[in-house]
């Protein structure tokens, strides 16, 4: 008897973006040999993607066993770090994360690198975009950090991570974001040893803003030669 149920939006039928193979992704892979995919189910296509993926996997004494697990693809992203060398100072920004805020975050007001997905530009397209649209600064040469998996257990994003001087002597606005995407964005301008401070108190908790405030004394532009 034939399956007459509907297609899981997604899948061969198109979801609310259009998208359609959701349920495909992974199904090709064979760069590692010790690892084959054998199903992938589409559990959620909202915004984001959600999928269950199993495969068989061979261990160091040779033997398979079968394995399976969710992941979470919302796309890959950039993040940049503004400096400004002369004045030791770096901008940041605050902005309203609930994700944060419903596990434990006093108010959810994160302090951050200026970040954003790719959607379909390069990452350098991608953070000149977000730059100017978080906090106003129109940055030309961007100077790229390294790339990071940032929660390799379950979501699949890599971020690309960039860094870029600006004039901080010409003044900075104090808000940033696009109103027309709910964002309300505030920007701060620190010295930089202040920042690496809030590090320390916990005033400063985001992963990518850590990263790139420590990789700017070590090996970026505050670093002491």
């Amino acid at each position: 008897m034939a399956d007459l149920s509907p297609a899981h939006p997604g899948t061969t039928a198109p979801d609310h973006r259009g998208r359609t193979g959701l349920h495909l992704t992974g199904r090709d892979l064979d760069r590692n040999p010790r690892v084959q995919v054998t199903d992938v189910e589409l559990l959620a296509a909202g915004w984001h993607v959600l999928r269950a993926t199993t495969f068989r996997y061979r261990d160091d004494r040779g033997e398979w066993s079968t394995q399976t697990r969710e992941t979470y693809d919302r796309g890959n992203g950039a993040t940049i770090l503004l400096f400004d060398p002369s004045r030791r100072t770096v901008l940041l920004t605050r902005q309203f994360r609930y994700p944060v805020y419903v596990n434990d975050h006093p108010d959810g007001m994160l302090i951050e690198t200026a970040a954003g997905l790719l959607d379909d530009d390069d990452p350098v397209t991608a953070i000149r975009r977000e730059a100017e649209e978080e906090t106003g600064v129109r940055v030309a040469e961007v100077q790229h950090v390294f790339d990071v998996y940032m929660s390799p257990g379950s979501v699949t994003e890599r971020l690309h991570f960039f860094a870029a001087p600006y004039d901080g002597a010409s003044g900075v606005g104090a808000h940033g974001g696009l109103i027309e995407e709910g964002e309300e964005i505030e920007i701060f301008e620190y010295d930089i040893d202040h920042a690496l401070s809030m590090i320390r108190d916990g005033a400063i908790q985001d992963a990518k803003t850590i990263l790139l405030l420590q990789w700017a004394v070590l090996d970026g532009p505050f670093a002491r030669a």
